[in-house]
């Protein structure tokens, strides 16, 4: 496993509110359950106020148009379990995707769970019907409802994968109090689709001056490039497209002189009128 770091500031992890702390973890979940378990225990680092892994990161999608529901497991279920005992012996918070049931036993929520020094559980909103893909015919859609939680002292907000498209779900987490907004992803490869990830990724940085920290799994099935991104659309820190026999975890350090200043410098949010 391969490891970059690159800070906003100096410091050291979790020195207060001022700064939060982040991992992403770049890492391609299998279609093994108990392996992708496993893999929860062995790629959170120690330190981090914060670990982000991946959309989908309990199992992954398999192949396209793939009946998922056999996977799918309670809030309680050995998944989140497991995620929060991983966070606790860190000493950290962890967010990472499973297939949540739902009312329909064949069509799961795509859920994050956050467990750790805050906990939450983000349902996908937009399903990805878009590129060929129909992921609402396997999963069911959240309730339109921003999910915001603090860590650290910093108001954090949860997206998942295709939500990066839709800039006003973005807004609505800002709106919610967000400094931070946690993206993980399974962005399928493809023609531009590198190209959008990171476009999307800064633009949501920018028009809410707002940090954004983007994880997603690696390539060759999707496109990687596991990002943070500051208020100013500054890149902090990013990977390459990556292996999936090859984890890479970046880490970064978003502080809030730089989140302050930003919004000092480019008062969008206050000058809007609608």
């Amino acid at each position: 496993m391969s490891h970059t770091t690159r800070s906003t500031s100096s410091g050291t992890a979790g020195a207060g509110a001022d700064r939060l702390s982040l991992a992403l973890v770049q890492a391609a979940s299998s279609l093994d359950p108990a392996d992708n378990r496993a893999a929860v225990d062995r790629l959170t680092p120690d330190g981090p106020d914060l670990v982000v892994f991946p959309e989908a990161f309990a199992r992954d999608f398999g192949e396209a148009g793939s009946d998922v529901s056999p996977y799918a497991e309670p809030l309680d279920g050995p998944f989140a379990t497991e995620v929060a005992r991983v966070a606790r012996a860190r000493g950290s918070t962890v967010v990472a995707g499973m297939f949540e049931q739902s009312e329909d036993p064949g069509r799961p929520f795509n859920t994050l769970v956050l467990r750790g020094g805050g906990e939450a559980s983000y349902r996908k909103v937009h399903l990805y019907d878009s590129f060929g893909y129909r992921e609402s015919d396997r999963l069911t859609a959240g309730p339109v409802e921003p999910a915001v939680v603090e860590i650290g002292g910093w108001r954090v907000g949860l997206m998942t994968c295709y939500d990066l498209r839709f800039p006003e779900f973005a807004r609505r987490l800002v709106d919610a109090g967000a400094e931070l907004i946690v993206v993980p992803a399974a962005w399928v490869a493809g023609p531009r689709k590198v190209h959008h990830w990171r476009t999307l990724v800064t633009a949501r940085a920018i028009e809410n001056t707002v940090y954004v920290a983007a994880v997603g799994q690696p390539a060759p099935r999707y496109t990687g490039h596991s990002m943070v991104v500051d208020p100013l659309g500054d890149v902090v820190v990013e990977a390459g497209p990556g292996d999936a026999d090859e984890p890479v975890v970046v880490s970064a350090e978003v502080d809030r002189t730089t989140l302050a200043d930003a919004r000092r410098t480019n008062p969008s949010l206050a000058n809007r009128r609608l």
